[in-house]
């Protein structure tokens, strides 16, 4: 007796949550792609319904009967939950709702996930159903269940990662435009890959939460928003930028969770790259994350990292495996907190420092401050010096150069430490730049 086929069996209820950039190409996607989405997931997926905040808004592509206020009552009726309103609130009381009821859930809210996941993903295996995520981070790339799945029977070392687009933008025209930062901001704004106010993208906040999601998944242990260490790329100069390719560097802003002997280090900050580092060659708003592992060694992942139709492929994608699971039966991985590291803090992360001082021109002064690295115990691995385009003075009448030195890697703390001795030498009139160097 064969088995029915996909078509045959009841539908699955998807409810879509939102309907933006993101929700509006899932739906699309829902309704043209039925057919093929059928068969993949075992069973027809039906929109039975799209909560929005103002029905009265026209969304292309989506018929208008589907559109409701009323979120509650549509989450009651799914089978399939799909979130891609943002936010805290009601978010997470919709998905705990749909949870509650015996529903999938599928999201994209990388900043709920990385607050307050532990409470969705308890709830759900309490359930008995699935919580998927794979658009939380970077977009289209298929990053979260190669980390948590095909990777699982790995030891990860270190995850780093371009998995802001809008950040990655900005640094790549200032890169080969020399422009500043704000207009490479305005720019992208113009192009809609910024936000009319960008401070999770450049604050670096976007990509802390996408950090903590990865550092939970890599090191099999709970790590919030909270600790991850976050710099972004407010104080990146067109003159950091262009010192950068002359020292073989691109600049990028990088999430990365590493374990360290002591425990777990995640942190955003922007970074120095190696110019024949597969990161460097990230352009635009494209995405990549970079895998070390024991034993697949170096594995790079890379893509569009935001966007409407991309993020719904992975929504999708989810959306399937979940189906899945409702016709054949079994369920998606739950969370992995069994290692139970600690988290340590960012000052004892290991790293490099590259800084760029201005310095009196005059011998001795290389030596001086070698002299002073040493007794940190930090070790240098190269130098450089070229002359300030200051000229000369009654103050200065040597005039002044730039000193641009490379560490040899040490915790962020003796760093951070070595650059505040350094400054206060009495030939340093200034540190014009202080940043890590990563991927070496």
């Amino acid at each position: 007796m064969s088995s029915p086929s996909s078509t045959d069996r009841r539908p699955l209820r998807v409810a879509l949550l939102g309907c933006g950039v993101v929700g509006s190409q899932v739906a699309r996607m829902l309704t043209e792609h039925a057919a093929d989405l059928a068969a993949r997931a075992g069973a027809p997926l039906e929109l039975v319904g799209v909560a929005v905040r103002d029905v009265s808004v026209p969304r292309e592509g989506v018929d208008p009967a589907l559109l409701t206020t009323d979120a509650g009552p549509l989450v009651d009726a799914a089978d399939i939950v799909v979130e891609v309103m943002g936010g805290d609130e009601p978010a997470r009381g919709l998905m705990l709702r749909a949870i509650a009821g015996g529903a999938a859930v599928v999201t994209a809210n990388k900043a709920l996930l990385a607050s307050d996941g532990p409470a969705l993903y308890a709830a759900a295996d309490e359930a008995g159903v699935d919580i998927y995520f794979e658009a939380a981070v970077a977009g289209a790339i298929p990053i979260v269940r190669p980390v948590r799945e095909s990777l699982a029977g790995d030891y990860v070392r270190k995850v780093l990662g371009i998995v802001n687009g809008t950040t990655n933008y900005v640094l790549d025209q200032m890169s080969t435009t020399g422009l500043g930062l704000d207009e490479a901001v305005a720019q992208a704004q113009q192009l809609g890959y910024a936000e009319a106010d960008p401070t999770a993208d450049v604050g670096g906040h976007d990509a802390a939460a996408k950090a903590a999601i990865l550092a939970s998944l890599a090191f099999h242990t709970r790590v919030t928003l909270d600790d991850v260490a976050c710099e972004g790329i407010t104080s990146i100069t067109a003159d950091d930028v262009a010192w950068a390719a002359k020292t073989g560097h691109v600049v990028k802003l990088l999430a990365i969770a590493e374990r360290t002997p002591d425990g777990v280090s995640a942190r955003v900050h922007p970074a120095l790259v190696p110019a024949d580092h597969p990161l460097a060659g990230v352009r635009g708003a494209f995405n990549a994350v970079f895998v070390e592992a024991e034993a697949a060694g170096d594995l790079m992942f890379y893509g569009q990292g935001a966007g409407g139709a991309p993020t719904a492929s992975a929504v999708l994608g989810d959306v399937v495996s979940a189906a899945r699971h409702r016709v054949l039966g079994g369920k998606g991985p739950e969370e992995s907190t069994y290692a139970a590291l600690p988290v340590v803090p960012a000052s004892s992360a290991i790293t490099r420092y590259q800084v760029r001082l201005l310095v009196v021109d005059r011998p001795g002064v290389l030596a001086q401050v070698a002299h002073l690295l040493a007794d940190q115990g930090v070790s240098i691995e190269a130098v450089r010096q070229a002359p300030s385009d200051r000229p000369a003075g009654v103050d200065e009448p040597s005039g002044l150069a730039h000193l641009i030195i490379t560490t040899h890697t040490a915790t962020e703390a003796a760093l951070a430490g070595t650059v505040e001795a350094v400054a206060a030498l009495d030939p340093v009139r200034e540190i014009t730049s202080v940043l890590r160097v990563e991927g070496a």
